[in-house]
């Protein structure tokens, strides 16, 4: 199954989600919850991704992940896409390349979780991300310190925009970025699985 592509107007500010969501869970909806009112967006769209190329084992299919994610979200400002696999990107970059091209003035912001910062630098043209869209981080579970220390926080610690300064992040010149400490749900999508909560695949 196809689906459209999220409609969106020059002037918006979009949050991105990107991930596996394998399976989603309501740590999702909490963080993107958080990121509508911490980082000043109008929006968050999920990019449920076709794979993730740090992981040595596939997830389940997409067309699973995709309707559980459609299941769980009735938030009116969150929105469900398989933007990647329709753009037929696999990292970050090339997604964020391709969505500006596609949505001229389009305020793009990347979220992530702090235990993504930590590893941050191991991503596929990191820096073209950070000079490309602001990146707003939220804190996870005993991620705080590890992300703080992290290579991306101390190159581009002059580039954080810190306490209230957060909710202006949408609309902030890159690179860009800011980390808010938010009370966070103690759910993961590893853990539902070891619990034989959701049926992975085998890898294709």
């Amino acid at each position: 199954m196809r689906y459209g592509m999220p409609k969106a107007r020059a002037g918006q500010v979009i949050g991105l989600l990107g991930g596996s969501f394998d399976p989603p869970h309501t740590g999702h909806l909490h963080i993107s919850r958080e990121a509508l009112r911490r980082f000043g967006l109008d929006r968050v769209w999920w990019l449920v991704s076709p794979g993730n190329p740090l992981k040595d084992h596939g997830p389940a299919p997409l067309e699973t992940r995709m309707a559980a994610c459609r299941d769980l979200v009735t938030h009116p400002r969150i929105t469900v896409s398989d933007i990647e696999a329709q753009l037929g990107t696999r990292y970050t970059a090339q997604t964020l390349r391709a969505l500006q091209a596609r949505y001229p003035g389009v305020h793009f912001v990347w979220l992530m979780g702090a235990d993504n910062l930590a590893q941050f630098d191991q991503w596929q043209d990191w820096h073209d991300i950070m000079g490309r869209v602001p990146v707003g981080v939220l804190a996870r579970p005993g991620q705080r310190i590890s992300a703080r220390m992290s290579k991306a926080a101390r190159v581009y610690g002059h580039a954080r925009l810190r306490g209230k300064r957060a909710v202006m992040l949408g609309r902030a010149m890159p690179p860009a970025w800011a980390f808010v400490n938010v009370p966070m749900l103690d759910i993961s999508s590893t853990r539902l699985r070891a619990r034989g909560a959701w049926r992975q695949s085998e890898k294709p």
